[in-house]
């Protein structure tokens, strides 16, 4: 089997175009650390929820405003179960979601005007 020899000392070797002494150290330190079992452990997280970062104002804002809908409902639900000091609170509590729905909606139809 014959060997290639560059034709010229400028000729590279490498496979690639241009390696990256940074990209090569971290695909070495990865197949090393596979191979002795030393890869670190993935981080673990304690929050239970994300948002994606890709969505657009509009979808969070209309996903806000159902989302207060729905503890409004919950909330007036409760308090028309309760008396007394508590259901003042509960009617209390409402009155600011539905303000905060009010506000979700008014900035949901500056972003997208019907």
């Amino acid at each position: 089997m014959k060997k290639h020899h560059p034709s010229s000392p400028s000729e590279s070797t490498f496979p690639y175009n241009d390696p990256d002494p940074e990209k090569l150290q971290e695909a070495a330190d990865r197949a090393l650390d596979y191979r002795l079992g030393t890869h670190p452990k993935p981080k673990t997280s304690t929050q239970v929820f994300t948002v994606i970062d890709t969505l657009d104002t509009e979808c969070l804002l209309a996903n806000l405003s159902e989302t207060l809908a729905s503890a409004s409902a919950m909330v007036n639900d409760l308090a028309f179960d309760l008396e007394g000091a508590r259901r003042h609170v509960a009617l209390g509590v409402a009155q600011m979601i539905d303000l905060s729905e009010l506000l979700a909606n008014r900035a949901l139809d500056l972003v997208d005007p019907r």
